[in-house]
């Protein structure tokens, strides 16, 4: 029988508003961690000013594009982490996206302990938010909504603004290891 449009175009229209039974096969958080890192992704330093006028940032590669109009991006951020009740509440924060050339900043920015600004060539973004030097790209963001999800906070910003270095080849970062792009 065949299935007339209407009927498609009203089922694919309506969004399901409930959570469907999970159905899943069994497997480890190792597993899933080595299947995640199959995936390349860039890699940030997601930075932003307290009220007090201290810059903090920390590296995250779960950063993703959500809407052109409005421009809105969004990242992650472990619920366990000792910078969640800042950037919850923050109402602005930089989403710097890091050259082939600063992997060392990657890794500095991902280490706890240290000083991760200290010789670090950043200014002061639009918003307040430090803008580090050399970045690949820039997005200034607003802190316009969050949602716990899993073990993880999902920030959506909306874009403020934004700038890139044209023709910066990025760092990327899969299975554990750091990458630049090659053209195929």
């Amino acid at each position: 029988m065949p299935i007339s449009v209407q009927n498609t175009v009203a089922a694919q229209s309506s969004l399901s508003t409930s959570t469907p039974p999970a159905l899943t096969a069994a497997f480890g958080a190792s597993e899933f961690r080595a299947a995640l890192g199959m995936f390349a992704t860039g890699v940030t330093i997601v930075t932003a000013c307290t009220p007090d006028g201290q810059w903090l940032g920390l590296t995250a590669n779960s950063f993703n594009s959500v809407s052109l109009s409005p421009p809105l991006v969004l990242w992650s951020l472990a619920q366990n982490a000792r910078s969640l009740a800042f950037f919850t509440s923050s109402t602005h924060y930089a989403i710097n996206v890091l050259a082939a050339d600063q992997k060392d900043l990657a890794l500095r920015f991902a280490s706890a302990g240290t000083d991760r600004f200290n010789g670090v060539a950043a200014r002061e973004g639009f918003c307040g938010a430090p803008l580090i030097e050399g970045a690949a790209a820039h997005f200034e963001c607003v802190n316009r909504s969050r949602y716990a999800e899993g073990d993880h906070v999902i920030f959506v910003g909306a874009v403020a603004h934004c700038a890139h270095r044209a023709n910066a080849s990025p760092l990327l970062f899969h299975d554990g290891q750091f990458y630049t792009e090659h053209p195929l």
